[in-house]
């Protein structure tokens, strides 16, 4: 399988995902602005979406979002325990989780990225990002990861979202349970593995 990639984008969380369940995979860098990949591939082709991740499986076929390529390479690989089993209800916290980051961390911090955003705009933005990190930080009082003791694919993809906080200079000092979490995440063999290979750990 192949994971189409942009360094530091959300693709990170498949990435990290493919290290810590032991998959062996190709990774092709994507020009985003361009919608070009490393090999000169048209990039609208392989997602019509124009944006990463996408992983193409080795009969072709291609799957895109975060939160579903997440799913699938963990239910490929039950033994490493990313994800509850199917229909338990500790999957549907899961989705939750996964559901919360994507549309409450990942859209609020991502917003500002947008090269438009007046600084009234950001500093809107900004409280927005505060009211939903309050939430994360009440939510992680007393946790290793989202689900417990046990790291998931959810903690992959808030570490990586989380991790723009340092691109637009968010002090997180305010919220000590979210630095441990970072720190936490930051910390696996794995997880630097998969950065190491995007350019973003030496």
């Amino acid at each position: 399988m192949k994971l189409y990639y942009a360094p530091g984008a959300c693709s990170l969380a498949p990435h990290i995902v493919l290290h810590e369940a032991g998959y062996t995979f190709d990774l092709e860098k994507v020009d985003i602005p361009n919608k070009k990949t490393a090999s000169g591939a048209d990039y609208w082709a392989i997602n019509p979406k124009g944006y990463v991740p996408a992983l193409q499986l080795d009969d072709g076929a291609v799957l895109t979002e975060v939160g579903v390529i997440c799913q699938y390479l963990a239910d490929h690989k039950p033994a490493a325990g990313l994800a509850p089993a199917m229909g338990s209800m500790a999957r549907y916290q899961l989705m939750e989780w996964l559901n919360f980051v994507a549309t409450e961390v990942h859209k609020s911090i991502g917003a500002l990225f947008n090269p438009k955003m007046t600084p009234e705009m950001k500093e809107v933005q900004i409280s927005v990002i505060g009211r939903r990190l309050g939430t994360l930080e009440k939510m992680l009082a007393g946790k290793q990861y989202l689900m417990g003791d046990g790291f998931s694919v959810a903690d992959a993809y808030l570490y990586t979202v989380l991790n723009w906080s340092r691109i637009h200079k968010i002090d997180m000092g305010q919220w000590p349970n979210i630095q441990a979490f970072m720190t936490r995440v930051a910390s696996r063999p794995k997880v630097q593995d998969a950065m190491r290979e995007e350019g973003l750990l030496k």
